[in-house]
């Protein structure tokens, strides 16, 4: 059976080196149990050589973002070769604050065939703004994953992870989010989607995670009862307590 997948979006914490050095001490602590995941850090870019040094028994670097050329003069930008030079696995593209700041899915579908052809696996990030009574967001829902990944292959869908993360839900209680009867939906749904573009035997292949307010409360319902591959986890993740409480929910341990 393949490990679950859990994903630390640090996001522009820790606030200090010190505080990044000390959260990394703590998750070392508990690394036993962080191991029966695939686990993958996304620090601010300043930490990533921690990162890649003291959490590399337990876990892979990530990067937040990444730029969507290749090579060149980009003031400000981020090209996957550097990523890979820091032995960046991951990148998350297409992240729900970034879609806000006006990031277009096509602009996310550039972002995804960089970083397979960088050999680093886009964790494609998606989902509706709102809910509707009549079902209309599952459109919206279906329209940013073609559009995200418009342009792929049956053959390197593959090595694309889809978190789902609906914003609505975004910075919520866990009592407040998204059920585990409502997620599963969602999942079949995403999983339909994928089927349509790129055939079942494809879809089946891609893993598909759940980013909306994950907290240990939750953690454990959703991972059973929702058919997905694991989290991809914000503020909890700057917990070391909190973040080893999920990884033990979605490992059973």
């Amino acid at each position: 059976m393949a490990k679950p997948i859990l994903v630390a979006n640090w996001k522009n914490h820790p606030a200090s080196l010190e505080e990044a050095k000390s959260l990394i001490r703590e998750l070392s602590k508990a690394k036993l149990v962080l191991k029966k995941t695939r686990l993958f850090i996304a620090p601010p870019l300043p930490y990533f050589e921690l990162v890649s040094s003291g959490a590399r028994s337990f876990a892979g670097l990530a990067s937040q973002n990444m730029f969507a050329h290749m090579k060149g003069s980009y003031t400000g930008g981020i090209t996957p070769g550097i990523l890979k030079s820091f032995g960046v696995r991951l990148a998350i593209v297409g992240h729900s604050e970034r879609r806000a700041q006006g990031e277009s899915s096509e602009a996310v579908s550039l972002k995804v065939k960089a970083a397979l052809k960088a050999g680093i696996a886009p964790l494609v990030c998606v989902g509706e703004p709102s809910r509707d009574a009549d079902g209309e967001y599952f459109e919206v829902l279906r329209d940013e994953i073609k559009a995200s990944l418009a342009g792929l292959s049956k053959s390197n869908v593959s090595s694309v992870i889809i978190a789902y993360e609906p914003v609505w839900a975004i910075g919520k209680s866990a009592k407040e989010s998204l059920a585990p009867a409502e997620l599963a939906e969602s999942v079949i749904f995403i999983r339909k989607v994928l089927s349509d573009l790129f055939g079942r035997k494809a879809a089946e292949s891609v893993h598909i995670l759940y980013g909306g307010s994950v907290e240990y409360a939750n953690a454990g319902t959703l991972a059973r009862e929702s058919g997905i591959s694991g989290f991809l986890v914000g503020h909890a993740s700057l917990n070391a307590k909190q973040f080893v409480a999920i990884a033990k929910s979605l490992t059973g341990k």
